[in-house]
């Protein structure tokens, strides 16, 4: 259902009383975090901090080197399990869809916490105290935008690169369906606070770590299709990521060479998890729901971009999702 604009900064308001009202806070984003989630974890610090609020960034996972360049990157800390020591009863979770997510952070999490969930994904179960949630917003940076205008707190270089380089990364260099017109409307104006937007795409768009370079490589060499050439399917195992010396960060976008083969209507990238799960990216070329796909195996996410967890082989969790996938184009 679409939100109504004065639903909206109902919303927005709630989410800014929430913040003015504690004195120190917790900010996690979801595991494995990417482009939107980290900016928009730093841009809560940042907001945070002008509010004169006392907080901590947490993740449960490595961080993508990439991303150093941002303010406040070096203030997210990598959640260890002795941190569950410390109990917080106010926390910020931003781009998490659902609360299994945030991973193991939740430890960190008094019986009694209040919790404000900020995101921009339709699969969203609002869970917390307080919810901002706008699936038509095309990341979770657009939304932190209006919360800090609506703080009439004015913005300065530092945070207005981390609220353009969400929507960078989210709308894939502002190519995706989610790229509105409110979209380059945002990201012209952060222009003007000094963001060096010809930078940021090259280095997070065009550029490649070697590493990447040879798990791409290997990647492709295993693209498979189903007999219309309508899905298309990579793999990588947990042996091939220790044989390359690879992580996490170098698998980031090769989901969409699948997608990017003429006729392919769903691409997925299954990686082979630690524990020997599967953990699948799902990208649509729009006539399927793929976050309905996901959704089927516990995930979720977006219509064009989802991911799952399947606790089968690899073998197994191929066939299992391009079926489900064949019947989303059906």
């Amino acid at each position: 259902m679409e939100l109504s604009f004065n639903s909206y900064m109902l919303q927005l308001e709630q989410a800014l009383a929430f913040m003015q009202e504690g004195d120190s806070f917790l900010v996690v984003s979801h595991v494995q975090p990417d482009g939107d989630a980290i900016s928009s974890t730093v841009a809560v610090g940042w907001l945070l901090e002008k509010l004169g609020k006392q907080v901590v960034l947490v993740n449960e996972s490595e961080l993508p080197s990439r991303l150093s360049f941002l303010d406040r990157f070096n203030q997210i800390r990598r959640f260890e399990p002795s941190d569950g020591e410390v109990q917080y009863n106010r926390v910020i979770a931003v781009d998490c869809a659902d609360w299994k997510r945030m991973g193991s952070v939740v430890d960190c999490f008094s019986d009694d916490v209040k919790l404000l969930n900020i995101d921009h994904h339709p699969t969203n179960d609002k869970f917390g105290t307080i919810h901002v949630i706008d699936p038509d917003a095309a990341a979770t940076a657009e939304i932190l935008y209006d919360l800090i205008e609506l703080s009439r707190i004015p913005l300065d270089k530092e945070c207005a690169t981390a609220i353009y380089t969400g929507l960078l990364t989210d709308t894939g260099g502002f190519r995706y369906s989610n790229t509105s017109s409110k979209v380059m409307e945002i990201a012209s104006n952060l222009l003007g606070y000094g963001v060096k937007g010809h930078e940021l795409a090259d280095l997070l768009l065009e550029k490649m770590t070697f590493g990447k370079f040879k798990m791409l490589k290997l990647a492709l060499n295993r693209l498979s299709f189903d007999e219309n050439q309508s899905i298309g399917w990579l793999y990588i195992t947990q042996q091939d990521m220790q044989d390359l010396n690879a992580s996490s960060e170098d698998l980031e976008g090769i989901v969409n060479y699948a997608l990017n083969v003429d006729g392919v209507e769903v691409g997925i990238l299954f990686k082979e998890a630690e524990d020997g799960s599967i953990k699948a990216s799902l990208r649509s070329a729009g006539k399927a729901d793929v976050a309905a796909v996901a959704q089927l195996f516990g995930g979720g996410g977006h219509i064009r971009a989802s991911g799952c967890r399947l606790e089968l082989s690899m073998d197994d969790a191929i066939a299992a999702l391009t079926e489900a996938a064949r019947k989303a184009l059906v």
